[in-house]
């Protein structure tokens, strides 16, 4: 009898404990089943935005790179190709962000180096027009600063001895003609006195020295050079008491009143670089002053050692701040249009000399300086009026993703009750500042993803959509399960 009850009560303690592990494994179940949880059978679905072969059925660490996992929403039939529906949990998560796709006036900053230099069009030379022998140089070394008509050269010549007494001679023919000469006589005669006149000034006599000879009646054999404009002496070619040639250089003189600024474009800037642009530059002489200048030339060559395109500025240099072979960083801000011209207030509507840029005016003309016709700006890449149509389509610079070949950007499709994405290849212009400019595939109004978008990137290659890296998509899914 109490071998019997011992064993009852074992019955009934193994009874208990499996009535107990029935109940406890039902409840479990239960609090299991999705429908009961309130959780859709997609969102038992968990994957990593940077690793999406990590495929997990509940939340927790990616175990590469321990981000969070995101929930991944099955895609409901008929769903476009390039569309994508997340939670708005899941949105959360992956922390999108967006922006309108708008019209707006961008503006770019563009940084060049160069060098100071000496301005062409206002370097002369002081050469001999006759041969013979310098016997003085009033200025001894280079660095001077002369003066227009400032005596330079004082210097013999045997030729002009000749020339001198072909002059004298018509003087007198002129002085001895008689009250009742012919016409004929007297126009000759005249014709013959003013050629003899225009000889000794193509020698280098001014006309002040042809009339103090007409005046004296005795020919000189020495003649003084006077510098032709005002400037630096920068070369001095010969040295006192040489004999010298015709065409012989004896100095050089540059003016720098104006300069040249010799700077060196990239090639991705040149879009950006416009004639007659105002540019800014500082040197390391005058820190913390800002010059400005136009740019007066644009070379057409490439340089295929830098990769860079010369531009030329001219700038005024009234206090000789800016010497030669300084070294300039230099600034040039730009908006551009959608048609590539450069959107500039000061430059719409108005003519331009294509040899002068600082000639400008309101209307067609020559200019003050060649007399050359002026040309619109228009004609020289800017716009004619900052019209509406003429602001460009930009986006954010983090919105696309760019694989080198294509550009890829997420835009939000409006539905306020199912968050959906669609991929869309866009054709992207240059990039102005921290935007791009858009030639094709977005519309005004359009929102975009600026930032998250990889993340819905990597959910379209998790199911095998089109998507940055595979624009074609997969033909097979990736089947589920945890892979590395």
């Amino acid at each position: 009898m109490k071998y019997f009850r011992k064993h009852l009560k074992l019955i009934i303690i193994v009874l208990a404990a499996a009535a107990v592990g029935f109940f406890i494994r039902g409840g479990c179940e239960t609090r299991q089943k999705p429908e009961q949880a309130g959780i859709s059978q997609a969102e038992e679905i968990w994957t990593c935005s940077m690793h999406p072969q990590i495929r997990q059925p509940r939340f927790g660490k990616c175990p590469i790179c321990f981000m969070d996992l995101i929930p991944v929403e099955q895609q409901t039939e008929g769903a476009a190709l390039r569309e994508i529906t997340f939670t708005e949990e899941a949105i959360k998560l992956m922390e999108l962000e967006t922006s309108l796709v708008e019209r707006k006036s961008v503006e770019t900053q563009i940084s060049m180096v160069g060098k100071i230099d000496y301005d062409e069009t206002k370097v002369k030379y002081i050469t001999s027009w006759v041969p013979g022998r310098i016997d003085r140089l009033y200025v001894d070394f280079t660095g001077i600063q002369v003066s227009k008509g400032d005596h330079m050269v004082y210097l013999y010549s045997p030729d002009l001895i000749s020339a001198q007494t072909e002059l004298l001679l018509a003087a007198e023919a002129k002085k001895n003609l008689k009250s009742g000469s012919s016409e004929f006589l007297v126009s000759s005669t005249e014709d013959t006195l003013n050629a003899t006149r225009e000889k000794l000034r193509l020698l280098g006599l001014s006309a002040k020295q042809i009339e103090e000879v007409e005046k004296t009646g005795k020919p000189t054999d020495h003649i003084t050079i006077n510098a032709p404009i005002g400037g630096i002496v920068i070369e001095k070619n010969i040295n006192q008491g040489a004999y010298f040639e015709t065409g012989t250089k004896i100095y050089t003189i540059a003016d720098l009143s104006e300069v040249w600024i010799q700077l060196d474009a990239y090639e991705s800037d040149i879009i950006w670089v416009r004639y007659g642009q105002e540019i800014e530059f500082t040197t390391e002489a005058y820190p913390g002053e800002t010059f400005k200048g136009i740019i007066s030339f644009i070379s057409p060559f490439l340089d295929p050692q830098t990769r860079t395109v010369k531009l030329r500025v001219n700038v005024e240099n009234p206090d000789g701040k800016l010497k030669p072979e300084m070294f300039v960083h230099a600034t040039v801000r730009s908006k551009i249009a959608m048609s590539g011209a450069i959107m500039d207030p000061n430059m719409a509507g108005k003519w331009i000399c294509p040899m002068h840029p600082s000639i400008i005016k309101n209307a067609q003309g020559e200019c003050d300086i060649c007399g050359m016709n002026l040309v619109t700006t228009e004609s020289l890449g800017y716009v004619s009026a900052t019209l509406p149509k003429q602001v460009p389509l930009v986006i954010p610079a983090s919105a696309p993703l760019i694989t080198g070949k294509r550009a890829v950007v997420y835009v939000r499709i409006p539905d306020p009750n199912k968050p959906t994405f669609e991929g869309r290849e866009v054709v992207l212009g240059p990039r102005a500042g921290n935007f791009y400019i858009v030639e094709k595939g977005l519309a005004e109004g359009e929102t975009v993803v600026t930032n998250g978008n990889f993340k819905i990137d990597s959910a379209l290659q998790i199911q095998a959509k089109p998507s940055m890296m595979s624009p074609q998509g997969e033909e097979k899914p990736m089947p589920p399960g945890h892979q590395h």
